[in-house]
Formats: C-alpha cells, structure tokens, sequence
C-alpha cells in the first residue's frame, strides 16, 4: 500500500487536562493508572435533602489562573475548565500561534463540545430575575451559557480564524469531536485543530434529575467505591466534571515544526440506536455497528485492537450492553483484548467523557500501561470480557479504540494507533 499523504493524515502532539483526579494531564494519567478515584460528597452545593450526594468534582482549579479575572467570572464553569486544559495542550504541543502567520491561523479549527454547556446560567438568571427583577439580570448570561462558548474562547485567545465547531451528542459529544478533527485534517480545510470536550454538570437539579431517573448511584457512605463498571453490585454512574483538550495538527504540519506526533487518528464512525431516550438497545446492535464501521474507516482488523476504552457506565443495562457489542463485533478477539472503564475513576464526565477515554487511549500507546477499572471485585456474570480489574496492566498497545454512547441512542467510536512512518 502507497504512503499516505502525510498533510492528510492526522496526528495528536499535545494533551492536556482537567479532571477530579488532576488539573493538569501528568496528574491525571498518573492517578489514573493508579487506580485513584476522584468521587467525593459533594462540595459545589448543599445537598440536604439530595437522595443522591457524592459526585467527582474538580477540586482546587482556579480559572483566573487562565482567564483574565473579569472574564472568568462572566464566564460558566464548562468554559474555565476548556480554557485550563486548552492552554495546557498548546503548551504541551510546543506550538507557537503567535509566531503563525493570520493566513496560518486561518488553518487552524477548534472543536470543543459539551452537551450542556453553561446551563446553570438559566438557573442562576432565573433565580435573579424573580427575585430582584429583569433589570438585574447579567448581560452575558447568554454567551455564558452557550454550548459554543468553550470553542469560541479558545479560538479568541489565539487568534485562530478557522472553523469553530461544537456539537451536542450528550455523552457521545467529545468521541465525536476526534470525527470534526480528522474531516477537518483529511479534507484539507485545516492543519491544525484544538480537539476534545468539556462538561460542568454537577448542579442540583441535574444531581436531583438523575436520581430521580434511578441513573446515579446512591453509596453515599463510600463514594470512592461508588462507580464499578461490569461489576455485579453496581448501581449507576456518579455524575462527573471535567474537560480535556488535545492538538490534533497534520503529520506534515507536525514534522515541519519539529513536533514529536504522540498517536494518530485513524477513523471512527457513528450510528444510532433509534430506541429509547435513555436505555441503550438491549442487543447492543447499534454499538456494534459503530465499532464495526470504525474498525472499517480505520482500516483496521479487529485483532489488531490492543485496548478498548469502553463507555463503561457502571449503569445495569449499559454494561451488559455493551459487552454484548464488542463480543458481536470483534468476534474470538472479544476474549483477549484488554477493555477498561476511566468512569470507574473520574465518574461519569457526560460531553467530557468522550475525551477523558481519549486521553487513557493516547497514554496507554504512548506508555504501555492500560489503566485498571477500580472497584470490580464481583464480576457480573453478563460483562465477561477482560477489564483490567483493580490494577493497571502493562503491555504494549499499538493501537486503541475508543466507545462513546449517549442518551437518545448515540453511537461514537473512535480509534488511534502509534505513528508509524
């Protein structure tokens, strides 16, 4: 097979992050292999009352450390955290904006998505309209809690005059982002493009919403062992905030400034469940088809996948689900591929969870170690595949795929591999 055209094919070259368990990518990656989980009582707001009272929050991220003060606090939540774990992935990427060219930074995107964006700005403005009245209400509430904000910010913190794109696809939201990036990369509209996701949803009536959906588990009592993805005595996902941005650029982009490529993506696909609001379909159809199409895309053979992080839940139905879907589409390779579940950490991050996986993905290759799924003591008889249980793994990973599936029955998956010349 002839060399690709290296201006097409698209390379990562920076990383960085936001999470319960590190405000900065090293400290993520190094909790995450090791096992440390971020979920704790809840600290943003008082939960008397709340059936449900624990969640992974990120604690000690100060946003004018990365905004000018007077922006940050006319600015939501979701926004601050894109900005900390953007500005960390420019720096991490060794790339110099500012030495670019305006017809340069015209070639460079940014796509950030989130699927709620800065909605407690509609309940704090409502809570101020009632009680003080319209004339009170903040004049930025409205870009504050736009979804395309996070993007926005970035893009004008850099001058970056290319396409600015934010998709909402709940918690398949930021797979989908690697899908804009390599288009974006592959058709030539851009050489560079800030990639990946960011969510703040950690509010009370969301908190409230979710248990009252029977979504979020309740083990207020132990909340570092409230998330067990694929374990028999789980009993829903802890709800989680974050954010992670990545620098997707193209390789010749890349070996033009003498950037050192740290994986490369190959493809993905989406599809639809078309079946319930929040339940996945229970054969798992639907995520079969997606890893089946990205395998395709890719051009990659099913056993040639070394690790998959999967969406990982720790929901009843999702788990079962999704084992199901990768028994169906990687067949015997089912059995020996490793697969594990960052939620079992981080929690369940919503737009951000997408690019969470991203991150374990990109350092499992670059690193050899597979990160564990924490609190899988019981394995459920259903979920019988290979999840790193407990303690990371090493072993060299050429290549990863990432599982992303949201309400509604959205499909995502992603996959990247080693950079090979």
């Amino acid at each position: 097979m002839p060399e690709q055209d290296p201006a097409r094919r698209a390379v990562v070259t920076g990383l960085g992050a936001i999470m319960p368990i590190g405000n900065d990518f090293p400290t993520y990656w190094s909790n995450l292999t090791a096992g440390v989980t971020g979920t704790r009582r809840i600290a943003s707001f008082d939960t008397a009352g709340h059936e449900v009272q624990i969640a992974a929050e990120v604690i000690g991220f100060d946003p004018t450390t990365v905004m000018d003060p007077k922006m940050a606090r006319r600015m939501s939540r979701f926004i601050h955290l894109a900005m900390g774990a953007g500005k960390e992935a420019v720096r991490d990427s060794g790339i110099d904006f500012e030495a670019m060219s305006p017809e340069e930074r015209d070639r460079v995107g940014v796509v950030v998505n989130t699927g709620g964006g800065g909605i407690e700005q509609i309940i704090d403005g409502t809570h101020v309209h009632d009680a003080k009245g319209p004339r009170f209400v903040s004049p930025f509430a409205v870009p504050a809690l736009s979804g395309s904000m996070a993007a926005c910010m970035l893009s004008m913190e850099y001058g970056l005059c290319g396409p600015v794109i934010t998709q909402v696809a709940a918690c398949a939201t930021s797979v989908i982002a690697f899908h804009d990036a390599l288009r974006l990369i592959q058709t030539g509209e851009c050489d560079v493009v800030l990639t990946g996701g960011s969510e703040a949803p950690v509010w009370p009536m969301g908190v409230a919403a979710l248990s009252n959906m029977t979504a979020l588990s309740k083990r207020n009592d132990s909340p570092e062992t409230a998330s067990r993805p694929f374990d028999a005595t789980r009993d829903g996902f802890v709800l989680g905030e974050g954010a992670g941005v990545v620098v997707v650029e193209s390789l010749a982009h890349a070996r033009t400034r003498g950037a050192t490529p740290i994986v490369e993506i190959l493809g993905g696909a989406l599809t639809a469940d078309a079946f319930h609001i929040s339940a996945p379909e229970p054969t798992g159809r639907g995520q079969t088809r997606a890893m089946t199409l990205a395998l395709r895309h890719a051009g990659v053979a099913p056993d040639e996948i070394d690790y998959i992080v999967a969406h990982g839940t720790a929901t009843q139905l999702n788990d079962v689900a999704e084992t199901r879907a990768i028994k169906a589409a990687y067949g015997a390779h089912a059995r020996k591929v490793a697969v594990s579940s960052p939620k079992s950490m981080i929690g369940h991050l919503v737009g951000a969870a997408g690019i969470a996986s991203a991150l374990a993905a990109i350092g499992a290759i670059r690193d050899g170690i597979i990160p564990p799924t924490a609190n899988l003591h019981t394995p459920d008889p259903e979920c019988d595949l290979d999840y790193v249980p407990l303690t990371a793994r090493r072993a060299r990973v050429e290549t990863a795929a990432i599982n992303g599936f949201g309400f509604g029955g959205q499909n995502a998956v992603a996959v990247f591999r080693r950079v090979v010349d």
